[in-house]
């Protein structure tokens, strides 16, 4: 595991103090406010307590008015409409809620979901004329279609108006269709462009509602979708996501929707759900429909009203869960292999046929997470064509390098942090070379280090229920809101050993305090560093509550350790 550079935020101690005094909290939770941008008193007491606003005017994003009207005047005609998603849970989010709310409307809308495997992401000229042939007289994408131009025109050519609802980097000429909802375009007036295209599905929903009057479930009921969609999707949860996701936890939590509490029931979830519980227990699953099987599963999921089919479905998503486990560690250490013989170069590129492009992502984010490298994974079938996903490490846009290796890709498209693409695997050298010579050009030698962005320096003493009930309403915790991390130098280790999948498991002391015991999850190798017990550490961590046999207590989560200077 790499050693990483601990950065303390730079925060006004007396700022905090005054903040804390002013908000009746301890300083070390005012000081993570700070951390966060939060420095205004109101905008703190939002923080603290996330008030159900409406939000931003959904009619702030561009081309709203023409999407309502166009579906409003398609229900009123009796028009046959088709809701097109990604096979993540983002888009199959995203197409569930749309389903759910304008079937309630009387619209007759059919849902289409590509096959990952047969087709590929986004798009498809078969998938496009077979919808005009089936009536479809209005296509709305859901997180795909900003870069569908030549699929775009065709259905324009076949009778269909197209609505894309996206939140993916727009590249090339104007897209030629009726609408284009996306906050990343240019002539945008929507003050947030973080929101993803479940948050966008949540936004065409209210606009719709504030419209054209009455309906039968409020807008506010789908917000689990949002919650699902935005923390699965790792956007910011600032701003309006902060609350819409806060009320999505809580709909979930309270278990509102069948397929969700099924959901829940498979794998064990009980009690309150976090960011964490959905981000690592509950979206997996819902994934593991398009990695392995077909996303259409996971949208039977979310919208069944059936207790017993929503059990069936939870369970069959499960199992397939478990096959993607297999499968991704079996490839990760294959692709591990490669990049250690090849030397861990600026950039890793590895592909091989009889990998499974359901899983490449995963094993991507785990090679930047092991190697600190923006890392391309490609799963080739037996004609050669490959599908890959790229992840980058901050500081790198990948989707700039991708443009720069246009010539050698059959397609690509994504965020900055992260993106898909086509390619040939005669041309597999080729975009190798040429993907780790740009990075290497544009890599300054800070992005070679791994940075862990520390909170503030604390004693153990100061980690108690107290602390914990405060910083716990900071929740939701993800992308723009990390969970809070603090430093304690000088610990006692009291005892050490590797459990489980090579966890690392401490129990730690600072001078009187009493002992903690620390877990750190896939972290075996850093037993290594704890030379003896006799020997001080440094810890870094994330402290958090465990529950055991009816008693809360205070564990510590490490990020890291170093020996104590």
């Amino acid at each position: 595991m790499l050693q990483k550079q601990w950065i303390l935020r730079d925060i006004d101690h007396h700022q905090a103090l005054s903040l804390g005094k002013a908000l009746s909290i301890s300083p070390i939770t005012a000081t993570v406010l700070l951390g966060r941008g939060v420095v205004g008193l109101e905008q703190a007491r939002r923080w603290l307590s996330p008030s159900d606003l409406s939000g931003h005017d959904p009619f702030l994003l561009p081309d709203m008015e023409r999407v309502v009207d166009r579906i409003h005047r398609a229900i009123l005609k009796g028009e046959r409409m088709c809701c097109y998603g990604d096979y993540d849970v983002d888009g199959i989010s995203a197409v569930s809620l749309f389903l759910k709310f304008f079937r309630q409307f009387g619209a007759h809308v059919v849902v289409y979901i590509p096959d990952r495997h047969k087709e590929g992401y986004g798009l498809n000229e078969g998938a496009v004329r077979k919808l005009a042939t089936d009536g479809v007289t209005v296509l709305v994408t859901a997180d795909c279609g900003t870069t569908s131009h030549a699929e775009i025109d065709l259905a324009g050519r076949l009778g269909m108006d197209v609505i894309v609802i996206d939140h993916h980097q727009i590249q090339g000429r104007d897209l030629g269709a009726l609408a284009l909802v996306n906050p990343q375009r240019v002539d945008s007036q929507y003050p947030f462009p973080g929101l993803c295209s479940g948050g966008l599905a949540y936004k065409v929903a209210q606009a719709y509602a504030m419209k054209f009057g009455d309906h039968e479930v409020p807008v506010e009921s789908f917000r689990d979708f949002v919650a699902l969609a935005s923390i699965a999707d790792m956007v910011p949860l600032q701003d309006e996501n902060r609350f819409l996701v806060h009320d999505g936890l809580i709909r979930m939590t309270e278990g509102t929707r069948c397929g969700i509490r099924a959901l829940k029931q498979c794998v064990g979830v009980e009690g309150v759900c976090t960011a964490s519980t959905v981000g690592f227990r509950l979206a997996p699953v819902i994934n593991a429909a398009g990695r392995l099987a077909h996303a259409k599963a996971g949208v039977q999921l979310l919208t069944t009203e059936s207790e017993q089919e929503a059990l069936g479905l939870a369970r069959e998503l499960e199992l397939l869960n478990n096959q993607r486990r297999d499968i991704e560690q079996g490839i990760f250490e294959e692709a591990k292999d490669l990049v250690e013989r090849a030397g861990e170069p600026s950039a890793i590129v590895v592909g091989a046929q009889g990998w499974h492009m359901g899983v490449v992502g995963i094993v991507a984010s785990r090679l930047v997470e092991r190697y600190h490298r923006p890392s391309v994974v490609i799963a080739f079938d037996g004609q050669g064509v490959g599908r890959g996903s790229v992840r980058s490490v901050p500081g790198l846009d990948v989707c700039e390098v991708l443009e720069q290796c246009r010539d050698f890709l059959e397609g690509f498209g994504g965020h900055p942090a992260a993106a898909g693409l086509t390619i040939r695997e005669d041309r597999l050298l080729e975009f190798q070379e040429k993907f780790v010579g740009l990075v290497n050009g544009v890599t300054k030698p800070g992005m070679r280090v791994p940075v862990l962005e520390v909170d503030a320096h604390v004693s153990l003493t100061d980690i108690h229920l107290d602390l914990l009930h405060e910083l716990n309403r900071l929740h939701p915790f993800g992308m723009g809101n990390p969970e809070p991390t603090f430093v304690v130098k000088g610990l006692r280790v009291l005892e050490k050993k590797t459990v489980g999948h090579d966890h690392l498991k401490l129990v730690v002391r600072q001078n009187g305090s009493v002992p903690f015991e620390s877990i750190g999850f896939r972290m075996g190798s850093l037993a290594q560093t704890v030379v003896s017990t006799s020997q001080p550490i440094d810890l870094a961590f994330i402290p958090e509550l465990n529950r055991w046999r009816g008693l809360d207590r205070v564990q510590l989560r490490i990020r890291d350790l170093k020996v104590s200077q």
